[in-house]
């Protein structure tokens, strides 16, 4: 309730109606102009609860449950159907590796030619035996089609386990390495809250990357991601229709231009797509249950739209 009180003093007016601004002006919109990435939210439980996790995953929070492979395979099934040229399946959570057709999921993407994303602690989960031995062989049949993005929020350990528990660095650094034994292509996801520039982030996390002798470029953006502060709370400007010339920024680059993701509610018979990985809870976002209905322009109606994806220049594809 604090929280909710405080986004409304720092935003008073905003974020209301989808068409326009609290002054009055045309919101800016988003149309799906290039669909390259599908993901797939596996669930929000999480073996872990971090401090500052934007979709509340956790041992205990299920208000996303678990997709089933069959399910995957429908959408899949559409993706062909409406012709969209998606290149990339994502797989996020929670924690993707609790859900216990993870391997299924991510097989039928592979087996179908699109590249595959799976954003992952790294932790206990993805180390049982039953996952390494379907992540091995997986990456034995497709190589480097198959990417895990290891979120590593901090190249210091005290900072990563602040973040996400004492204990937490170790744990993802022994599965990092398990996956650089074994031949799977990794890519990391850090934070910015911390203060650092993103020339001593990269300089930070190259250090560690050829410590471990992990084969990740600490300055490509796409392989080490930084990902600025989603704070709800936080005051942020509305795009306008105006702004795409003021900042000189293309709709097209925005995330919902290319990407937009299949969930599942918890006491829902069927999945639903949404907007994007940011906004999984809110009813305006969500664009139906067919990729047929989520072709549809999105209004830029969230403090995240601003802050993240338009100010930010974040995208969460790989």
């Amino acid at each position: 309730m604090k929280d909710q009180v405080e986004e409304a003093r720092v935003n008073a007016g905003k974020f209301r109606d989808p068409h326009l601004t609290a002054t009055g002006e045309r919101r800016a919109s988003v149309p799906l102009s290039h669909p390259e990435t599908l993901w797939f939210n596996t669930g929000t439980l999480c073996n872990i609860e971090c401090r500052n996790c934007y979709i509340f995953s956790s041992p205990s929070n299920d208000d996303l449950v678990y997709i089933t492979a069959a399910e995957v395979t429908g959408y899949l099934d559409q993706i062909a159907a409406r012709d969209w040229p998606v290149r990339e399946i994502g797989f996020t959570g929670g924690e993707p590796f609790m859900n216990p057709e993870i391997i299924p999921m991510l097989r039928q993407s592979l087996e179908r030619g699109f590249e595959v994303l799976v954003l992952t602690n790294a932790m206990r989960p993805m180390m049982r035996r039953r996952v390494r031995e379907g992540l091995q062989d997986l990456a034995s049949t497709y190589g480097d089609k198959l990417t895990l993005r290891v979120s590593l929020d901090h190249f210091r350990e005290a900072f990563h386990d602040e973040e996400r528990g004492a204990g937490a660095y170790a744990r993802t650094i022994e599965g990092m390495e398990w996956l650089r034994d074994t031949g799977i292509r990794m890519a990391v996801a850090g934070r910015t809250v911390w203060g650092d520039s993103d020339a001593e982030s990269r300089a930070g996390y190259a250090a560690l990357f050829a410590r471990h002798g992990f084969a990740i470029d600490a300055n490509d953006p796409s392989m080490t991601v930084l990902f600025p502060e989603m704070d709800e709370n936080a005051e942020v400007p509305e795009i306008t229709e105006s702004c795409w010339g003021i900042l000189d920024v293309k709709s097209e680059s925005i995330m919902c231009a290319s990407s937009r993701m299949i969930v599942k509610r918890k006491g829902t018979a069927r999945p639903a797509v949404v907007s994007c990985t940011l906004l999984p809870y809110a009813p305006e976002f969500e664009l139906g249950e067919t990729l047929a209905e989520a072709e549809r322009d999105v209004h830029l109606n969230h403090p995240h739209c601003a802050k993240f994806c338009v100010l930010g220049g974040a995208s969460c594809s790989g």
